[in-house]
């Protein structure tokens, strides 16, 4: 014969340890309620340590990240946002960030509000960097930089990491090194291009 729920052995364990010990509840509003080191809260964008590479785009599985690509006046710039009323939490952009610190999630959970869904969202920018020849956009300009910090010395086998490392450094000027033509000098392999247009220019020269 099965026992009532109240006077099984488990159960009874179970209260009697709660009538000791208190209630297992957190008495939250009422009281600050401080999660455990590894939740999973808010993901939020560290704009200093992001390197705008839209790693974390690509794996959002609900599509709370975007990123969009505008060019004025020859001025790139990538915009970064998130929106908290599509994210579920899940953690792949904080696992797949190249800097592991780009976005993180935070321990924050009260994230409930009574005014509009656009409220709910994060927003960053990032510089890109264009090809000199033909204005196509290559990367972010803090992505490169970072690449450039990984393969330390190796970066100088590529021009373009070299020339932005170096203005990164303040030792090298590349401001007016754009044009519109490719003319065969073998100077043109010191310019800040596309992988197609370096490809022409060493062909070229």
């Amino acid at each position: 014969m099965k026992l009532p729920c109240l006077l099984q052995p488990r159960i009874l364990k179970e209260a009697m340890r709660a009538l000791i010990k208190g209630p297992y509840t957190s008495k939250f509003p009422y009281k600050p309620h401080h999660p455990p080191e590894h939740f999973r809260g808010k993901p939020e964008y560290h704009k200093e340590d992001c390197i705008g590479c839209a790693a974390c785009v690509q794996v959002c599985p609900s599509g709370a990240l975007n990123s969009e690509d505008k060019i004025e006046n020859g001025k790139a710039m990538r915009f970064l946002a998130h929106r908290l009323d599509l994210c579920i939490f899940c953690g792949q952009c904080q696992a797949n960030c190249p800097t592991e610190k780009g976005i993180v999630l935070s321990r924050e959970f009260d994230l409930a509000t009574t005014g509009k869904r656009e409220e709910l969202a994060q927003a960053i920018e990032k510089e890109l960097v264009l090809c000199g020849f033909c204005q196509e956009i290559i990367a972010p300009y803090d992505q490169i930089i970072w690449v450039a910090h990984k393969l330390g010395p190796m970066a100088f086998s590529n021009a373009s990491l070299m020339l932005l490392y170096l203005e990164d450094k303040a030792l090298a000027e590349i401001k007016g090194l754009a044009d519109k033509d490719i003319s065969g000098l073998r100077s043109d392999r010191f310019r800040i291009l596309c992988p197609k247009c370096r490809r022409e220019a060493v062909l070229r020269s």
